[in-house]
């Protein structure tokens, strides 16, 4: 089982470094025990604001990470007076809108992962399933693509398949975001096969995008065969190996790779499909209030060949800030937890909320390295809001009392009271969480839906003044280009 760790410590408030913490201060029963701010930030907010000259950006994404998945992963992990050290010490914090767009221009209230990011990497709405595109079809510009153009050292890297809609935002352009490779786009997205004259599938305009750095899982597509083009016949692993990938498979390969660039690029691929999960523990289900309350605890799983996300942070930034590109004009990264969304789907607390934890670790390699550069914009924020709620937990003698007081029956008053899964976590202080899932009442993956709020971006370094207050998705292209000097036309 996973310990249990303390509400806050000295060493845990120390490492935000900033002067910006947020842990509780004492014994949360006392006056004053459970306040988070410790005498006038003003001057670590003001030097926060006055920070320029922006370099490099590390934009990182808790995929389906709305509020009640920061919070409850921060409870269960933390306590409720408890601090992430890198999620919490970003000392500059907004709200932003993530709504799509239908095909007729009009509002679609909740967006799926593909809108979102092309919405972030291209400033450009479009249409829930759409990468890289508007909603009637043209192409738009991403970030990633003006970087490498304009001579930055590129990164894109994820938890989930590469060619998954978060990452696969930044290089691809296709009106379906699960045509994966020729198989599918020759199925579901015809017109945009190589075969047909278009761009081709999600993993051919990836190796044909060449970032500096790829790594996740997806690798079960490269076994696919092209059906056009200069690599017609050849499986899509033979192409990556001609056009100079180094690919690797396991966290092993990757400590020994020690430089990755245009003519080199490095493809990480850790897995067939995604990357296996951090924690493990029993799905929320029906009346799961009424069972005895659980402890999350390591997948065994997930074994020591595949690297963490934080890992791949820090060598993804040493390869990147390192580079000949990086050293001169810097480098933009991408940093995707993808599968928080993933388990609030399934129902899985525990799986989510590792998740959470292992994102922010990430933060914090993020926020190391920031510091330390002084020209760093790094940016933590996701694409949406999940289903997962913390909600109060009634015991069975409430529930009758409830029915008598209503003259309902007691299964009927279950029913009503919740709807939806629930699954009681003991937490970090020793006390019990239910965490309710209520967008679906069945059992099973693939399930719980998105919802549509806005949800919480942070920054720290450069130009992070940019997301305070609220702002939309697609003011995150401007925020990122325009810190990076980028030419958008």
């Amino acid at each position: 089982m996973l310990p249990l760790a303390a509400c806050s410590s000295d060493t845990e408030k120390a490492s935000s470094g900033d002067g910006v913490t947020r842990a509780a201060t004492g014994d949360l029963a006392t006056n004053g025990g459970a306040r988070r701010v410790d005498g006038d930030q003003s001057e670590a907010i003001r030097n926060a604001v006055n920070a320029s000259g922006a370099k490099n950006v590390i934009l990182l994404i808790g995929d389906g990470m709305g509020d009640s998945e920061i919070t409850l992963a921060r409870n269960y992990e933390k306590g409720a007076g408890g601090f992430f050290a890198g999620l919490d010490a970003l000392p500059l914090t907004g709200q932003y809108t993530t709504y799509a767009l239908l095909k007729n221009g009009k509002p679609n209230y909740v967006t799926d992962s593909a809108a979102s990011a092309t919405g972030w990497s291209t400033g450009t709405k479009t249409y829930n399933g759409a990468l890289g595109i508007d909603v009637k079809g043209a192409p738009q510009k991403t970030i990633l693509e003006l970087a490498i153009a304009q001579g930055r050292a590129t990164g894109d890297i994820t938890t989930s398949e590469i060619q998954d809609a978060t990452p696969a935002a930044l290089f691809s352009h296709i009106t379906e975001r699960d045509c994966y490779g020729p198989k599918e786009t020759a199925e579901d997205c015809a017109s945009e096969a190589i075969e047909k004259g278009g761009p081709g599938s999600v993993t051919e305009q990836l190796l044909a995008t060449r970032p500096d750095i790829t790594m996740g899982g997806g690798a079960e597509t490269f076994a696919e065969t092209a059906n056009g083009g200069d690599f017609k016949g050849k499986t899509l692993e033979v192409q990556a190996k001609e056009r100079g990938f180094q690919m690797v498979r396991t966290a092993d390969e990757l400590n020994a790779i020690t430089k990755a660039d245009k003519d080199a690029p490095l493809l990480g691929l850790f897995a067939d499909g995604n990357l296996p999960v951090s924690w493990t523990g029993p799905a929320a289900v029906r009346q799961g209030y009424l069972q005895p309350a659980a402890r999350c605890s390591d997948n065994p799983k997930r074994g020591a060949e595949v690297p963490k996300l934080a890992a791949m942070t820090k060598k993804s930034i040493d390869l990147l800030a390192g580079s000949d590109k990086g050293k001169d004009k810097g480098f933009f990264l991408q940093v995707e937890s993808a599968s928080i969304d993933k388990r609030d789907h399934a129902a899985d607390p525990c799986g989510q909320i590792g998740e959470t934890v292992a994102f922010d670790e990430a933060v914090q390699a993020a926020l190391e390295f920031a510091k330390k550069d002084g020209n760093t914009l790094v940016i933590a924020t996701a694409d949406h809001a999940h289903t997962s709620q913390i909600a109060e937990p009634y015991t069975e003698e409430d529930l009758q009392g409830i029915a008598e007081d209503t003259k309902q029956p007691v299964e009927r008053v279950r029913d009503i009271m919740y709807p939806g899964l629930t699954r009681l976590l003991t937490t970090a202080d020793d006390a019990e969480m239910l965490v309710s899932y209520g967008t679906s009442a069945d059992v099973g993956i693939e399930d719980q839906g998105h919802t549509g709020t806005q949800l919480r971006i942070a920054a720290f370094g450069p130009r992070a003044a940019n997301v305070v207050a609220l702002t939309d998705q697609t003011d995150l292209f401007f925020t990122m280009t325009d810190a990076l000097g980028l030419n958008r036309s």
